[in-house]
């Protein structure tokens, strides 16, 4: 139900309620009026017929029905002359006042006084005055039909002034309305003019002010998706290098491997030959072999540690925990003074190729960042299944994150965090009330 309908409706009921108020208090007043006229009318009547009776008493009932012949009908009263027998020798006229109608029975009998006949003895007969209040209640109807008429006029004026007075002064909220509807189809621009009245008014502006809101709002989320948008597509892109990256790194690896390693170990063969062949002959040649073969051995121990950080053999050979075991125990070599603790707990199987290569570079990357930025002396990583993921923490007791860890330029943290969001999967770094800095990471089971 429209709020104009509403208010036309409560109009509606006040005037009903008016109505009625008017009716009660005119029913009322037409009871007073009557019973005031009627018994009025019944005390004069009653008393000008019994001094009447005394005049014509002598004369006896003829001398009294010429009388009453001459007066006819008294108003609001009707007479009756019975003879000493109880015999009707005279009953008043039917009145001419509004002759011929009546008022309805229901309102006769709601505002008739109950009035007792009066009875006048005389000589030879008796006289009966009965109040008659029809025409008083006639009055009183017709009076009541006219407040109605006036009230039905009236109010008809004041529905249809209503009706369009309310027209006009819900226009603002007709034009709200619009510019509502104009929103929810997706017109985040719509804006409202100046609207006529103060209300009005206040309506239009903060409507403008909740659209403007609204629009800023739609665009921030459309920026939010295309850059949501944008980072999925990037994190796809960056898998995509990161995989096609761990592919040449892994054919890298194995040239380097079968290709220079065995070039290598072939030169490194033929010094010590010429070492064998030429020790009695000539010192300086054995000299020079001598510096082939250290030179070879030099380059053969480089090329395996290159290989080890292009693709280390052991993920692909033996797994994700021998791997780690791997570049624990390489980096134990290269630190004597480091402690480093490896904690493997039971891994399935198999991992991937993918997630296992993900946790390596974040263990790596980690015992990098320790050894190089923090200046650690005790290391801890730990790699263990929980709940269809792997949780991975990796813990040094070094010199903690810089002021400026998270300015432009970090790509490691950046790489770690860019890795483990691409499996689904997240890496966060804690600073420890002991000191030191705590990588963890978890990722969903592939």
């Amino acid at each position: 139900m429209s709020l104009r309908t509403q208010i036309n409706l409560i109009i509606a009921a006040l005037m009903a309620v008016f109505t009625g108020v008017l009716i009660s208090q005119q029913v009322h007043d037409t009871r007073a009026s009557v019973r005031e006229e009627v018994e009025g009318s019944n005390i004069v009547a009653t008393q000008l017929l019994t001094r009447m009776s005394w005049v014509y008493e002598q004369a006896g009932t003829g001398a009294m029905v010429a009388f009453l012949n001459s007066v006819g009908h008294v108003r609001a009263n009707n007479v009756s002359l019975y003879d000493a027998d109880g015999h009707l020798v005279f009953a008043s006229p039917p009145p001419q006042y509004k002759q011929g109608r009546d008022a309805p029975p229901w309102f006769a009998a709601l505002v008739a006084p109950e009035l007792a006949p009066q009875v006048v003895h005389i000589s030879g007969g008796r006289l009966v005055i009965q109040p008659d209040p029809s025409r008083a209640i006639l009055d009183g109807w017709d009076d009541l039909v006219r407040l109605l008429r006036l009230g039905a006029l009236l109010g008809a004026a004041a529905f249809a002034t209503t009706f369009w007075l309310s027209r006009h002064a819900l226009a603002p909220m007709r034009a709200l309305v619009a510019a509502l509807e104009r929103m929810q189809q997706g017109a985040y621009d719509t804006r409202l003019p100046v609207l006529p009245g103060a209300e009005g008014r206040l309506m239009g502006q903060a409507f403008n002010r909740m659209a403007q809101a609204v629009e800023e709002s739609a665009d921030a989320k459309r920026a939010a998706d295309a850059a949501q948008l944008d980072l999925a597509q990037n994190r796809e892109l960056t898998q995509t290098i990161r995989s096609h990256i761990e592919d040449e790194r892994r054919a890298i690896a194995h040239e380097l491997h079968d290709e220079m390693g065995q070039s290598i170990t072939a030169i490194k063969s033929m010094g010590q030959a010429i070492i064998q062949r030429g020790a009695s002959a000539d010192a300086q040649s054995v000299a020079a072999a001598r510096l082939i073969v250290d030179t070879a051995t030099r380059l053969y121990d480089s090329v395996h540690q290159l290989i080890a950080r292009l693709r280390p053999f052991a993920i692909d050979d033996f797994g994700l925990a021998d791997a780690l075991r791997d570049l624990v125990a390489q980096l134990r070599q290269q630190h004597p003074t480091v402690q480093f603790t490896l904690v493997l707990g039971e891994l399935p199987a198999p991992l991937g190729d993918t997630l296992s290569t993900c946790v390596y570079r974040i263990v790596q990357e980690s015992l990098t960042n320790a050894l190089r930025h923090a200046g650690a002396s005790a290391i801890a990583i730990e790699v263990q299944a929980d709940a269809g993921a792997l949780l991975l923490r990796v813990r040094d007791n070094g010199r903690g994150l810089p002021p400026d860890w998270q300015r432009p330029g970090h790509f490691g943290v950046r790489g770690m965090r860019e890795r483990a969001a691409a499996l689904g999967g997240s890496l966060e770094l804690q600073a420890p009330a002991d000191g030191g800095v705590a990588v963890q990471a978890r990722l969903p089971l592939m």
